[in-house]
């Protein structure tokens, strides 16, 4: 039985344009604050806002969803103060869908000291007690939920699936996420599948709360939510994890947990080859170009990851022919624009030299222009893979953009 609580809940997906003989496809998800066509590129929005840039900007982008954190917006401002006032969307003025994660993932990241990011490169190393070099351990797992410590002011707190169901039926998020444990790739076999299992028990106890709000909160709109997989690199145990969620009446399924680059397509395909045509997919955390290729032709609808944003501060700037570090001395001169492809506002009206400028001389506008920019650039990407889904021109479009894109790392000139 699913989660919805009737036809009538705002929330739905229509399949559109399938891959041939691949799980990709088009389509488009429906929510009570308007429509994603996808694939699509969901901005992250962490603390309700994608840093540097106005909500109206992200609009202007081409952006139609914006993902925020559960476990920020918990620490500060506080979930009560967003429901306060109407929800994610009226406390940051933005007027489109939203999805929260659950926490699960920065309680993870933060417990044990990794970046942000999905992907791993172990080398066979294997620990249940992993821990990243120079950091201490914030979190610690048990079967009820996560006790972890703020990494704001080192206070204690706690997460379970009912209290992160809490804390995202205030933020009142469109789409909103099972709350999960996120292992790391270096946990053993064994601790996998009692992570696995963990996460089902905890899935279970996600649904049944989820259904308690939706009842009590019956004036609110209806909040869609997702199952996510874990299993890591396993194939079985990625496979049973997606057959036991699907019991449990899930809107749709956020596919989780660090992988291997080299694994993420087979990964996404076999948690889609389990799943029926009807239920939405977010693979969470992504955003390299050839990722966004695989991940869409394996049958990923909607994908998250703060990498634009978050590079672009730093002047690491996504062009066509590959990315660029505008803070090198060779653009001090360059009058052009940073990608002569580019239709975003910053490509529209400033060169590589005063972006270079900005950045050398540290001012803030180098972080708006640039993220801009890069949050444009994977948004419009995204848009001609879905287009190039739909007029059947797939194959030939990744293997042109993809070779211009990597060019300059096989050796030929940029």
């Amino acid at each position: 039985m699913s989660t919805r609580s009737g036809s009538g809940s705002g929330f739905g997906f229509e399949v559109g344009t399938r891959l041939p003989g691949r799980p990709g496809r088009t389509g488009v998800i429906t929510t009570p604050h308007g429509v994603i066509r996808t694939p699509a590129f969901v901005a992250v929005g962490t603390k309700a806002t994608v840093k540097s840039l106005l909500p109206e900007s992200v609009a202007q982008l081409g952006a139609q969803a914006v993902l925020a954190n559960a476990y920020h917006l918990y620490l500060q401002p506080g979930s009560e103060i967003v429901d306060e006032i109407g929800g994610l969307g009226a406390f940051m003025n933005w007027p489109g869908p939203t999805f929260t994660d659950s926490g699960g993932f920065q309680v993870m990241s933060l417990g044990v000291g990794f970046k942000k990011v999905l992907a791993m490169n172990t080398a066979g190393l294997q620990s249940d007690d992993v821990i990243a070099p120079g950091k201490n351990r914030l979190a610690t797992v048990d079967d009820d939920g996560v006790t972890f410590k703020s990494h704001l002011d080192g206070s204690m707190h706690r997460f379970s699936p009912e209290i992160s169901m809490g804390i995202q039926h205030r933020l009142g998020a469109d789409i909103i996420f099972a709350f999960d444990e996120c292992t790391t790739l270096m946990n053993t076999r064994t601790y996998q599948e009692r992570s696995v299992a963990r996460t089902h028990a905890w899935a279970a106890r996600c649904v049944a709360e989820h259904r308690r709000l939706t009842a009590e909160r019956a004036g609110k709109p209806y909040q869609a939510l997702f199952g996510v997989v874990q299993g890591a690199q396993y194939e079985d145990l990625r496979r049973q994890a997606t057959r036991d969620l699907l019991t449990l009446g899930f809107d749709g399924f956020g596919i989780g947990g660090a992988l291997e680059k080299e694994n993420l397509g087979t990964i996404v395909r076999w948690v889609c080859e389990e799943l029926p045509d009807e239920l939405p997919r977010h693979l969470l955390g992504i955003s390299e170009p050839d990722d966004m290729f695989t991940a869409i032709e394996n049958g990923a609808d909607t994908f998250d990851c703060v990498s634009p944003s978050r590079v672009a501060r730093n002047g690491s700037l996504y062009i066509e022919d590959g990315r660029i570090n505008i803070t090198n001395a060779r653009f001090k001169r360059d009058f052009g624009p940073l990608d002569e492809c580019c239709d975003c506002y910053t490509c529209g009206h400033y060169t590589r030299a005063y972006l270079h400028h900005l950045f050398r001389a540290k001012e803030m506008l180098s972080a708006t222009l640039a993220t801009i920019h890069n949050e444009r650039f994977v948004v419009r990407l995204v848009d001609r893979i879905r287009t190039s889904i739909e007029d059947g021109t797939f194959a030939e479009f990744r293997t042109e953009f993809l070779g211009r894109y990597y060019a300059a790392r096989r050796g030929a000139p940029a």
